[in-house]
């Protein structure tokens, strides 16, 4: 089966109305990893969201105390609508990990996105330096991960590339990006889902 990329995929998510269920999805996982986060960071702090799709978590992430939220996303459809459904936050379309951010954040926040790179690993390192405060917090979430076997199908299934890592691959990212208080969770598990593989670290600089 041909490959097509993953932002395309997403648009095409937008146009038929499927990121509502990517959203409803995803939800119980984010609701825990904001709890988990949100007590790291200072009460008016600034965020973004990393595959933000129709920017459901930005204007969450303002409900509960951000002084400053936006997203950004590699799909150009998912923007539009997240555009036209909300337009006190900013939208990047952009292609990830060469975008770059006009500021740097306290929080920064990705769900279901960083394995659809060709190096994740990298993409945690240039957050690390050069999207988020001395001291700021990433909380990152990910539903494909070797040990969820249930997920190792989805690649071929979808179409699109995923970079599968084992759990310890990816605490070990997050240390060589020189992260510091490192946690690594699995939240929102179910049968036959152990749940979205979470790291969260502090960033030093």
């Amino acid at each position: 089966m041909e490959q097509k990329s993953a932002t395309d995929v997403f648009s095409q998510w937008a146009l038929i109305g499927k990121d509502e269920g990517m959203e409803k999805g995803h939800a119980p996982s984010v609701k825990a990893m904001l709890e988990l986060a949100l007590p790291k960071v200072k009460d008016d702090f600034t965020a973004i969201d990393l595959g933000c799709g129709n920017g459901w978590v930005v204007r969450l992430l303002s409900e509960l105390g951000a002084s400053h939220a936006e997203g950004v996303d590699g799909a150009i459809e998912m923007i539009t609508k997240a555009k036209s459904v909300d337009t006190k936050h900013k939208y990047s379309h952009g292609f990830l990990p060469e975008w770059k951010p006009e500021m740097r954040f306290e929080l920064v926040h990705s769900m279901e996105f960083l394995y659809y790179l060709q190096n994740p690993a990298e993409m945690i390192s240039i957050i690390h330096d050069e999207w988020l405060t001395d001291g700021g917090v990433l909380i990152a979430g990910v539903d494909h991960y070797l040990e969820h076997e249930e997920s190792l199908t989805w690649p071929e299934h979808v179409g699109v590339h995923m970079t599968t890592m084992r759990i310890s691959q990816w605490e070990e990212a997050m240390k060589e990006a020189g992260f510091t208080e490192i946690e690594i969770h699995q939240v929102a598990s179910k049968e036959g889902f152990p749940g979205t593989l979470v790291m969260l670290g502090r960033a030093n600089h």
